[in-house]
């Protein structure tokens, strides 16, 4: 075999390097060769087919071949097997021919070679994020190539896709021996918000002829502070209180904004829960408090001012709310009096609530106590802003007589927090009329004259009555003394009178019908009474003459004393003269109508002479 070694010298890795070697036949008998072995698993023969033959003087040209996986000596050999063919010879003393000899060899050829690293370009880092840059400046970040392998490499070009992105301080064509650097830097510039990616693509003649390096980065707009809500009213808020609101502060642009500082103008006006230096990250958010405690009262405004690195680097919160006085209930009426209501009936009566202060009052309750009293037209809880009012009802609905006194309490968060309202009436049963004779009997009245009785009217219930109208019924029968309309308060009395003076004669009845406004609307009086005519006395005869009676002795004369007309009672009797008696009747006696009775006179003389009298009855 040529040659009678094989050196590669330097191959690089990863690629192969291959050399001839001639083998030849040099002997004078053919040969076959069975097999090649190789010792070294980077060493490689071809181009021969076994078995084979080589005729004396015959040559072939194999392939041997170097593929180094790694960098660093290696070394090995080639080894052939053979046999050689001998033909048989007729020599003497062996009487004819004889097989052909074989002989088995081995030739072996050493090989060896270094494997080498080739030139390859590394970059570090292997991709640049530049993440967020804000719009209208730029960002640059280092970027290192390296040549990695063994043999030195040429950098013959740079290209950069990608809107924004550029790269400096790379001059080509740039030789890197084995092991060398070289630092450029990537630069990101954006015209306009948005995610933009590209790569950075430099061609050599390395191993690997085109490195790519990926590129990203966000534009963004620049960090911009607003608040949530913009402005602040805290309306009103009454003095020694406080009341406080939430903001919220964004950053609504693409970079982070650091807050540095917060300052709260105008009296009463603070700021809690936020801790400074604050940075907000785009798109982030945090909340804080603003408290306005008022000490005095009137309209108070402020301002919040928040100092950070953003486009705007003063934001200003204004601040505005009013301190106001405490709220204050007042009652119209103080009291309500319901006088006196029936029992059964209710009497309603109106009470207005104002706030007289400067805060709104919240009414939460509205206690009522004593018998018979309740409260409607009051929806609780009810408020009442400064300076209003609002209407409600109390009713009076007695359930039994006698006077009652009560209070509505109203529960609310004003500075009087329980304000009471008093309450007065008193149930009583309804007014009733009664006369003190229900009946009037005037017995016997002569005709054309009149008699009077009283009649008293009293009202025995517990309410006013007036009573309007008086009709009298039947002929002789009238009332006086009583002046109409007449109104008696509960227990009050009134006196008038009745007369009967008859025109006729014989019995009479009527009534006396009271109208009022009692529970009895109408009160009936009944009278009766008879009328009488005048009696007559009469005497017949009208003169008696006794003639001549002597003296000491008597003369008795009869005379009939006779009623028309109606009954007469005679009571007494008188006469002129003592010598004239009257006897036969005893005092006093009656004389119906229409009837008579005897009397006897009796004339006695004490002296001589003629002597008159007259006798009277009465």
């Amino acid at each position: 075999m040529t040659p009678s070694s094989i050196t590669f010298g330097s191959v690089p890795v990863g690629t192969t390097q291959t050399l001839s070697a001639t083998l030849t036949n040099s002997g004078g008998s053919n040969l076959t060769i069975s097999q090649a072995i190789v010792n070294g698993s980077d060493f490689a023969i071809s181009g021969l087919t076994m078995p084979l033959t080589l005729v004396a003087g015959q040559s072939v040209v194999a392939n041997v071949s170097f593929s180094p996986p790694s960098g660093g000596t290696d070394s090995g050999s080639i080894s052939l097997a053979f046999v050689v063919s001998s033909p048989g010879h007729n020599g003497k003393g062996h009487g004819g021919s004889s097989a052909n000899a074989t002989t088995s060899s081995t030739v072996t050829v050493p090989v060896s070679g270094t494997g080498i690293m080739a030139g390859q370009l590394v970059a570090t880092p292997a991709s640049v994020s530049l993440g967020n840059v804000q719009v209208g400046t730029s960002q640059t970040q280092p970027v290192t190539i390296t040549n990695s392998g063994t043999t030195s490499i040429t950098v013959s070009q740079a290209s950069v896709t990608g809107t924004g992105f550029s790269v400096n301080g790379l001059t080509l064509p740039l030789t890197l021996a084995a092991g060398q650097g070289q630092g450029f830097s990537v630069s990101f510039a954006p015209q306009v918000a948005g995610t933009v990616t590209g790569s950075v693509t430099i061609a050599s003649d390395a191993t690997n002829p085109s490195l790519s390096i990926a590129l990203s980065a966000t534009g963004v707009t620049p960090g911009s502070l607003v608040s949530n809500p913009s402005s602040l009213s805290f309306g009103n808020v009454q003095t020694g209180t406080s009341q406080t609101l939430s903001v919220t502060l964004t950053n609504s642009g693409g970079t982070t904004v650091n807050i540095s500082q917060t300052a709260a103008s105008g009296s009463g006006y603070s700021v809690s829960g936020l801790s400074l230096p604050l940075s907000l990250a785009a798109g982030q958010s945090k909340s804080f408090s603003v408290k306005f405690a008022p000490q005095t009262s009137g309209s108070i405004s402020g301002n919040v001012a928040i100092t950070s690195d953003a486009s705007n680097p003063s934001l200003n919160i204004p601040l505005s709310g009013s301190g106001v006085t405490p709220g204050t209930l007042a009652d119209s009426p103080s009291s309500l009096s319901f006088g006196t209501v029936l029992v059964g009936n209710n009497s309603s009566l109106q009470e207005t609530l104002t706030n007289t202060g400067g805060s709104s009052v919240t009414i939460s309750q509205a206690n009522v106590s004593g018998s018979g009293f309740s409260v409607s037209g009051l929806s609780l809880p009810a408020t009442l802003a400064a300076g209003q009012s609002t209407n409600f009802n109390v009713t009076f609905a007695p359930q039994s007589s006698g006077a009652v006194s009560a209070s509505v309490s109203l529960v609310s968060n004003a500075s009087n927090s329980t304000l009471k309202i008093t309450l007065s009436g008193t149930g009583a049963t309804p007014g009733v009329l009664s006369a003190s004779a229900q009946t009037l009997s005037f017995g016997s009245v002569q005709v054309n004259s009149s008699t009077t009785q009283s009649e008293t009217l009293t009202n025995t219930g517990g309410t006013t009555i007036t009573v309007s109208h008086a009709n009298v019924s039947g002929s002789g029968f009238s009332i006086s003394g009583l002046s109409l309309p007449l109104t008696l308060i509960a227990g009050q009395s009134f006196t008038f009178g009745a007369t009967f003076a008859p025109t006729t004669g014989g019995s009479a009845s009527g009534t006396i019908s009271l109208t009022s406004d009692a529970s009895n609307s109408t009160l009936t009086i009944s009278l009766s009474g008879t009328g009488t005519v005048l009696g007559q006395l009469s005497i017949s005869p009208s003169a008696l003459d006794f003639g001549s009676v002597v003296v000491g002795q008597s003369g008795n004369l009869t005379a009939k004393l006779s009623a028309t007309g109606s009954n007469v009672t005679v009571s007494s009797a008188s006469t002129t003269s003592s010598e004239f008696k009257l006897s036969g009747v005893s005092f006093p006696f009656t004389i119906t109508a229409g009837q008579s009775t005897p009397v006897t006179v009796t004339f006695t003389p004490q002296s001589s002479g003629t002597a008159s009298g007259t006798i009277a009855f009465a």
